[in-house]
């Protein structure tokens, strides 16, 4: 790996040159946060769904390190009870990124231009991103980070985005029931780069989980938390604002610090599992 992506990498793991703004979405009818550089106009942009249970309050540090690097992100704070509708986050999700677009932000110094907007989201918020991606072919980029299952199944949605994917699993959940990352990376219409954090986990850029730390188990939180914001601004920068700089991280065969190609699982063929059985 060249020095200079080790460099890149531990950079973009920390906050950003930009002083950040935070606004209400309420003020203009969806609930919801929205974190902007302080100045800037013809920004990028990225609608942020929640996962299960939680609101955009556990990703507050996350999405403030994306509006320090110069990215306008915003999060709708429905669809939060234990019961939620995944179509009806999506569809939110699709409001949050028009509201970006369509309102000047700010005291009027910031503005995002539409062809520089993405979706994301985490567990079943990256499903939701997905769903409202499939919904809308304008967007320049999709990241599902750590996606966990939906209904409808955002797999079978995934063939209609043209636009590149960031998907990330956990390195230890990504086999498991709670993850749709393969299938998600196999399904995906466009370009995608999938990737699994070393020592990751699905819950671990959930914020603000007190007990785990002062239990002395936060570290697995902490190292998710560094190395998806690393990745996730990485991506967004080249995608959404074309600068070169960052084309390693849209890249899915570049080595990456503490991340691991996700590759798809290839099944048996009848004929080797004949051997294995006659053995």
């Amino acid at each position: 790996m060249a020095p200079k992506l080790k460099t890149l990498t531990r950079e973009l793991s920390k906050r950003g040159p930009h002083r950040v703004l935070r606004g209400n979405l309420a003020l203009a009818g969806q609930p919801g946060v929205v974190y902007t550089p302080e100045t800037g106009f013809n920004l990028p942009a990225v609608a942020f769904a929640h996962g299960w249970m939680v609101g955009s309050h556990k990703y507050e540090q996350t999405l403030q390190h994306l509006a320090s690097w110069g990215i306008v992100a915003a999060a709708p704070d429905s669809e939060r009870g234990p019961v939620p509708s995944h179509l009806g986050l999506a569809a939110d999700l699709r409001a949050t990124l028009d509201i970006c677009v369509g309102v000047r932000l700010g005291p009027g110094q910031i503005s995002v231009h539409p062809d520089r907007v993405a979706f994301a989201g985490h567990g079943m918020g990256a499903g939701a991103a997905v769903l409202a991606a499939a919904q809308r072919g304008d967007v320049g980029a999709v990241a599902a980070l750590f996606p966990a299952p939906t209904a409808p199944k955002a797999e079978n949605y995934a063939s209609k985005i043209t636009a590149p994917g960031l998907i990330l699993a956990g390195q230890d959940d990504v086999d498991s029931l709670t993850s749709n990352a393969r299938p998600l990376s196999v399904e995906w219409g466009g370009p995608v780069v999938a990737r699994t954090v070393n020592d990751g986990q699905d819950a671990g850029l959930i914020e603000g989980r007190r007990l785990l730390g002062a239990l002395g188990l936060g570290g697995s939180e902490r190292k998710t938390q560094s190395a998806t914001r690393s990745l996730l601004t990485g991506f967004l920068l080249f995608h959404l604002t074309g600068d070169k700089k960052y084309q390693d991280f849209a890249d899915p065969d570049v080595e990456i610090p503490h991340t691991a190609p996700l590759l798809p699982v290839e099944p048996h063929s009848d004929a080797r599992a004949s051997q294995l059985l006659r053995k």
